[in-house]
């Protein structure tokens, strides 16, 4: 099949206030060519309302109606990330009618695993179908749902993709692709030429979360707070006791699985390089699990921006770290890319998740089309 352009979506859980869009030349198996990508700002209107839809979403717990919110929040990001996607394909000299599909993930507000026997569930908020009116191409969206139904984890997606980026560069065992969102996922090779994915544990949003708590801003910005702190070995030994760190996978987390609340009695620079070592340490703890475990680890996500957490993660999962553009890849794209091509195998109609992923009963398709008609 023919390489063709996708764009792809993505806003994840550390709540930034943008929105991720990218360009992928693609058939959903191979990469032909990485497009431009963006990172554009919510409205204030829309940045303000999505912590209060995590919010409600932490009360509903999936018990009764949904919030209220949800529907005028839905509305307000399809309608800021279709006015994305249309800017980033004029920009970069397209037409709407070059673009096989946009791969529209939306905002997750709340994400519980399988438990038990008892089935997951997730929630983005994302209108597929408005897209589609709004931009006149088919939109592929709801991602996880099919997974989950199937018994999967419904995380992490992007695993595919990864393996694709892995294969680029000559596969093997040795590497694994890190992403540092909310949480971190990590995704490799399994030595018979299988892929295996699944969440380590938290990645950014504790340490926000705990920036915000202190009043000290939306991040740790380049790990400055965490770098001018000592890291509390007996919290964070106490830390790594969580029974989810040595959980066979597949498995995944919800960004609120893991709080800072433990990191209170610390100082702020103290909490801060306490919270960014139990991530760093909470990777090496999954990358203990792999079949084989590996020694580089390529970050991409939000993530990679912080040298205090790479340099932990070096420390503490004792692991050789190098960032997406050390390999000629776009880091702060990589996400919004994956779900380009999931949009594009979904066209194509091949599987986005796989039972040594998330764990589904079998290969499962990917999303659901919206068309403009």
């Amino acid at each position: 099949m023919d390489m063709q352009w996708c764009v792809g979506l993505m806003t994840g859980t550390v709540l930034d206030g943008n929105i991720d869009v990218a360009l992928l030349r693609t058939d959903g198996e191979g990469v032909a060519e990485f497009g431009p990508h963006a990172l554009y700002p919510y409205d204030e209107d829309t940045r303000a309302i999505l912590p209060r839809c995590l919010s409600a979403a932490l009360d509903w717990n999936f018990d009764g109606p949904e919030p209220a919110i949800f529907a005028v929040a839905e509305e307000r990001i399809t309608r800021a990330q279709s006015a994305a996607v249309a800017r980033l394909v004029a920009e970069a000299g397209l037409a709407m009618s070059d673009i096989a599909a946009v791969g529209f993930h939306g905002q997750t507000v709340l994400h519980r695993a399988p438990v038990g026997g008892r089935p997951g569930r997730t929630r983005q908020l994302g209108d597929g179908a408005l897209m589609a009116q709004l931009l006149g191409v088919r939109v592929v969206h709801d991602f996880r749902n099919a997974d989950m139904a199937a018994g999967g984890q419904g995380a992490p997606l992007s695993a595919i993709y990864h393996g694709a980026l892995l294969d680029s560069l000559g596969g093997g065992t040795g590497t694994a692709i890190l992403n540092l969102g909310g949480v971190a996922n990590v995704t490799a090779r399994d030595g018979a030429g299988g892929l295996v994915a699944f969440d380590t544990g938290p990645a950014n949003a504790p340490i926000n979360d705990f920036v915000r708590n202190r009043g000290l801003g939306e991040m740790d910005r380049d790990g400055q707070l965490a770098a001018a702190g000592r890291v509390d070995a007996a919290r964070l030994r106490q830390a790594l006791g969580h029974p989810y760190l040595t959980k066979s996978y597949p498995k995944s987390l919800d960004r609120f699985d893991f709080g800072h609340d433990w990191a209170a009695p610390l100082s702020d620079a103290d909490g801060a390089a306490t919270l960014t070592a139990f991530t760093a340490a909470a990777v090496g703890r999954g990358l203990d699990l792999l079949p084989v475990r590996p020694v580089r680890l390529i970050v991409c996500g939000g993530g990679r921006r912080n040298p205090t957490l790479l340099k932990m993660l070096e420390t503490f999962a004792e692991v050789t770290v190098e960032t997406a553009e050390a390999v000629g890849w776009e880091g702060d794209a990589t996400e919004a890319q994956c779900f380009a091509y999931l949009a594009m195998r979904r066209l194509r109609n091949l599987p986005g998740s796989f039972p040594s992923t998330t764990g589904a009963a079998a290969p499962t398709l990917a999303g659901r089309i919206a068309t403009a008609a």
